[in-house]
């Protein structure tokens, strides 16, 4: 099964914004409940869109510095990223239908 990559300040550049395919990131952390329903979802959708669009998850607690960027104030936010550019996204919890529809417009 397809697994969600970690990124971090490190490789965020190279992962996310130079990527030549469009790329979903959870800004998520372990102490977060919220993020493990999320991330229940996620992994859920990970093998659908393998191959179409990229799913990266970044720490907030050790990817302080891309958090700070994207003005990251509530988890979990998901930023979609097309040409390296911001795409869109979601705060908080969504549904998998909700999120379907905005994967389905990115990968398309």
């Amino acid at each position: 099964m397809a697994e969600i990559l970690g990124v971090t300040d490190a490789n965020f550049k190279t992962e996310v914004l130079e990527s030549p395919s469009p790329v979903l990131v959870d800004f998520w952390a372990t102490w977060c409940a919220p993020c493990k329903q999320m991330a229940e979802i996620l992994d859920g959708l990970v093998p659908i869109y393998k191959g179409k669009v990229k799913m990266v998850k970044l720490n907030v607690d050790e990817g302080t510095k891309v958090a700070a960027q994207y003005g990251i104030t509530a988890i979990p936010t998901l930023i979609f990223f097309k040409g390296g550019k911001e795409a869109g996204r979601m705060v908080g919890v969504v549904s998998r239908q909700k999120l379907e529809e905005k994967l389905k417009g990115l990968a398309g």
